[in-house]
């Protein structure tokens, strides 16, 4: 199992296309990808699911959970943390 915390600078937070772009980024691995919005609190949702994605809510400056597990987990986690890194893509 590997585990980071990470940031969220975008603008808009894990909303719409960002949280599209980092569920489609999450389901090019076969590992068990879990994410959680450590700033608000809560349990871990399924990082493959844009509806639970979603549903946790973070925003710009929320710190979020990354947790794999599987064949590619550290792959996984490194990836998904890069694109939060990287603004998903975007200058937001």
């Amino acid at each position: 199992m590997v585990k980071t915390t990470i940031p969220v600078r975008h603008k808009v937070g894990l909303h719409a296309r960002p949280a599209s772009v980092f569920v489609q980024t999450a389901n090019k691995f076969s590992s068990e990808i879990t994410v959680r919005n450590v700033t608000a609190g809560g349990d871990p949702v399924d990082a493959k699911s844009i509806l639970m994605v979603l549903t946790l809510g973070v925003v710009q400056d929320n710190e979020i959970e990354l947790c794999a597990d599987g064949a590619d987990e550290l792959q996984a986690v490194e990836s998904l943390g890069e694109l939060v890194h990287n603004n998903f893509g975007e200058s937001g």
